[in-house]
């Protein structure tokens, strides 16, 4: 029989005080109910710095020299990162066949897209960005740059390993396969025509110095990670897409999510698939300022 590791206690009163930290640091909130999740993943922490309980590991995240990388630490046991190719396919389409070729005929002048995929996790978001722009066949010269980011550096190890398992194909139609991928034993590498299109960065998107390193962006994908953050932290998070998204480029949630309560920046984008969120784009002025008064007033002096 096995015995389960015995777990450090962990009292309401530090629970709150872990918890406050950790949404601080990142954005990641847990409820009350997670309380025991807590306790059961970072108890081997408290043991492995020879701590006697939980408050003393608060206080080595407060103080102590190595509070960032445990705090990075922490980010990679607390978090959910189960993803795969092609995930919500119908957002993916009007990505694809909407939104590429609108991007083709904005930015014909500079032949440049710029597309993040913001809590990328283990990188299949961005190849498969990757592959839908070698799909359209027509970017061929252009200048593309898909970044992907996460907070967790296991994952972003992993990504830019990028082997898969069959399990990241569940949805992912053989084609695709076949096309950018090398099949090795049960592993499925990226082919390189897709993966130096990719880039991967650590980084906390509540950390706006980091982000304005960014640049500019056509199109911010991030799905499936605000339902981590509560309201405050949803806000500055989108408050820090729409500063980094041009003028008319456009932001993807995931279906469980939206910016109800939490920005009236956006206007909501219908397209044939789906609906997606657009950072209005800036008004020109085609007429002189004489025309202007001349209209609103007529030709009276």
């Amino acid at each position: 029989m096995i015995e389960r590791e015995e777990t450090v206690p962990l009292s309401d009163d530090v629970f709150r005080l872990l918890r406050d930290l950790i949404k601080d640091y990142c954005g990641l909130y847990f409820d009350d109910n997670s309380k025991y999740l807590i306790e059961r993943r970072l108890s081997k922490r408290v043991k492995s710095h020879h701590l006697n309980d939980f408050r003393d590991y608060y206080r080595l995240l407060l103080y102590d020299k190595r509070k960032d990388e445990e705090l990075s630490f922490i980010i990679d046991v607390l978090t959910v990162n189960e993803t795969y190719f092609f995930r919500e396919m119908s957002q993916l389409k009007t990505l694809s066949e909407e939104i590429l070729p609108e991007l083709k005929n904005t930015n014909r002048d500079t032949r440049k897209i710029r597309i993040w995929s913001a809590g990328c996790s283990t990188g299949e978001e961005p190849y498969t960005i990757a592959m839908l722009i070698l799909e359209q066949g027509y970017f061929f010269g252009w200048d593309i740059e898909i970044l992907g980011s996460d907070i967790n550096q296991r994952v972003l190890q992993h990504a830019r390993r990028g082997i898969y398992r069959k399990n990241s194909f569940r949805t992912t139609e053989e084609h695709f396969i076949e096309k950018y991928f090398s099949h090795e034993n049960n592993l499925y590498r990226i082919n390189d025509n897709v993966k130096q299109l990719v880039n991967f960065s650590c980084l906390n998107l509540l950390d706006p110095f980091k982000i304005k390193f960014v640049g500019n962006m056509d199109v911010v994908l991030c799905r499936n990670v605000l339902i981590y953050f509560n309201q405050e932290a949803r806000k500055k998070v989108i408050r820090n897409f729409y500063e980094r998204l041009v003028n008319g480029g456009y932001l993807l949630l995931g279906h469980a999510e939206s910016l109800m309560n939490v920005s009236t920046d956006f206007t909501l984008k219908h397209f044939k698939n789906d609906m997606v969120y657009q950072k209005p784009p800036k008004l020109t002025m085609s007429m002189s300022s004489d025309s202007l008064v001349k209209m609103v007033w007529g030709n009276k002096t």
